[in-house]
């Protein structure tokens, strides 16, 4: 089960190799996001573990046009499709397991991501 995106179409599950436009460091930052705890993964984290500034990551990531918000974005997205293809998860947990803090964040993001509420897309898929 594919999550559709707002356009239609199914979203890919790949993100591990780069676009074109995004640098060396976005890719790492992906993989970091994508194996880590999406809850104990901040920015600041990530540059540590990556020996730069929290600068330094930040310009890299602008000069590569994106930033660890839309990087963190997509790998949540990744991550619930995934999920959403081995079982069927409550709202609540799945949020949890995405690094939400409150779930409505994790409704509005699900909503984004595909055009449909979650509990529409459950529905769809039962």
């Amino acid at each position: 089960m594919q999550l559709p995106s707002r356009d239609g179409e199914s979203s890919p599950t790949n993100e591990l190799a780069p676009p074109a436009n995004r640098s060396r460091t976005a890719a790492l930052i992906m993989r970091m996001l994508l194996s880590g705890d999406l809850s104990r993964l901040r920015s600041e984290t990530v540059a540590d573990e990556l020996g730069i500034s929290p600068t330094t990551l930040r310009r890299r990531l602008r000069a590569a046009e994106t930033s660890y918000q839309q990087l963190l974005d997509r790998a949540r997205q990744i991550r619930c499709e995934a999920q959403l293809q081995e079982r069927w998860l409550p709202g609540k947990t799945i949020a949890w397991e995405l690094g939400y803090a409150e779930v409505n964040s994790f409704y509005r993001a699900f909503r984004r991501w595909t055009g449909v509420n979650y509990s529409d897309f459950k529905q769809q898929v039962a």
